[in-house]
């Protein structure tokens, strides 16, 4: 998931609270004549916009109008959002509208087919964008962001795309594949960062043996997206353990939910995060993981409650503020991994997708600078824990140690990636049927059996 970013995925996935409506209306500013912070010169339909605002000139014309974004993207990391397009909606006069809710998965096919679509839509999953564009109500994105695709990665196209057909392009990227620690208490506790499954899973069953804290804590819960962090774990799992092919075949259905190999990658996953001697560290047993917000769990690694969680990079800006992140600082992270040695360092991603439900000329001039380099920047300033897919983003941009750690893994041309599978999966299966089966496994002790065999009927024909 983001929001999500999630999710990501952003995604989901995705962040704090319930989402709040959100609108910021900044049509100040553009007066005529120049100045440092930018004014307007009226030339025909359309301003010249000066000084600080030169930069926008090709959004100029659109003032006094309103775009409306929907997206499952909640505070505090829609504030940077909205942060990191103030200047252009001051400069152009296009007030941005937005709104984040955690039932966004389920709320914008409601929307869409209710005739009450959002301009643009945050879309945290492949699946779920195929789904609106079978709607026939998702507009194809404008020459200019079209144009902007050559400034990401040949495969991050491929996600925006339905039937081989360009829709959406890529907003974030983010790694998967983190485990968040303390290095002060694992310096104290004289435990040592794993590099391998055997290690970790060996480091696991040390912290449980202390009788100090849980090595795990974990959370599952994001209101109607409730579920998706066990869905990641099972997909570290899937890739680690058995590759990419495997992985793309599962994605596909062509290896179903009750597969051996996946009934044996759930095993896995259930004897890690289902052990009630490991979980869940300064909330209860297993069944607290359900009813945990994924935003709240990684806070007993700060009590010394648990010393690690599995989550995304996005997750970053869950961390109080004041906690110091960095390899020796209050936390930190290191890569999970591989179940399987043999398979060349796994990396799990996400990323969202901004999709247009209308062609408005200021709708598209929204779309356009969201697909560009030069807002990816602003965005980065703004946003510890953001990473773009824009190539034409200068590395060195990148200060916050996190996004330098993800972004060392989504460069690297060896490793093994692939988008996040619940989000490649059908939206009746990524983002609902699989998590509300994943949550009856976690609360309710559902078999593994069980829980595959609920999964693979739920398919669509």
């Amino acid at each position: 998931m983001h929001t999500q970013v999630g999710r990501g995925g952003g995604w989901r996935r995705q962040l704090l609270a319930a989402g709040a409506v959100t609108s910021l209306a900044l049509l100040a500013a553009c007066s005529n004549g120049s100045s440092s912070s930018g004014g307007s010169k009226t030339t025909g339909a359309a301003p010249t916009l000066t000084g600080d605002c030169a930069q926008y000139q090709a959004y100029a014309g659109h003032s006094g109008t309103k775009v409306t974004m929907f997206a499952s993207i909640l505070s505090p990391e829609s504030d940077s959002l909205q942060s990191s397009w103030k200047q252009f909606s001051t400069c152009t006069g296009i007030t941005i509208s937005y709104e984040g809710s955690n039932d966004f998965e389920s709320q914008l096919p409601v929307r869409v087919n209710g005739g009450n679509a959002p301009d643009l839509a945050v879309i945290p999953q492949p699946g779920l964008l195929a789904q609106m564009v079978k709607t026939g109500k998702v507009v194809k994105p404008p020459a200019e962001t079209v144009t902007n695709e050559a400034k990401w990665a040949p495969i991050w196209k491929t996600y925006g795309s339905v039937n081989g057909t360009f829709y959406a392009a890529p907003m974030s990227a983010n790694i998967k594949s983190l485990v968040w620690y303390s290095p002060k208490a694992f310096s104290a506790a004289g435990y040592k960062v794993p590099t391998t499954w055997a290690d970790l899973m060996s480091l696991s069953s040390t912290i449980a043996k202390a009788g100090k804290n849980k090595p795990w804590c974990g959370g599952l819960g994001s209101g109607t997206a409730t579920g998706w962090p066990a869905t990641d774990w099972l997909e570290e799992i899937v890739l680690g353990k058995y590759g990419g092919d495997v992985y793309d075949q599962w994605v596909n259905h062509t290896v179903k939910f009750s597969d051996p190999k996946i009934i044996a990658a759930m095993n896995v996953l259930q004897g890690w995060m289902h052990n009630p001697d490991w979980v869940n560290g300064g909330f209860g047993g297993v069944s607290t993981i359900a009813s945990t917000t994924f935003q709240d769990a990684g806070g007993p690694i700060l009590k010394g409650k648990c010393s690690m969680l599995q989550q995304a990079s996005f997750y970053e800006a869950q961390w109080p503020k004041g906690t110091k992140v960095g390899p020796s600082g209050d936390i930190w992270a290191f890569k999970l991994p591989a179940a399987d040695p043999s398979v060349s360092d796994p990396v799990e991603g996400g990323g969202e997708f901004v999709a247009a439900f209308s062609d408005r000329p200021e709708v598209q001039a929204v779309q356009n600078y969201l697909s560009t380099a030069a807002w990816a920047t602003s965005r980065i300033k703004v946003a510890p824990g953001w990473v773009s897919a824009n190539q034409g983003v200068d590395p060195a941009v990148y200060t916050d140690p996190v996004d330098q750690l993800s972004a060392k893994y989504l460069t690297d041309p060896t490793a093994t990636f692939r988008f996040d599978a619940s989000d490649l999966m059908p939206a009746a299966i990524g983002s609902g049927k699989e998590w509300t089966e994943f949550t009856a496994w976690f609360s309710n002790n559902q078999s593994v059996a069980k829980t595959a065999a609920n999964i693979d009927a739920a398919w669509p024909q």
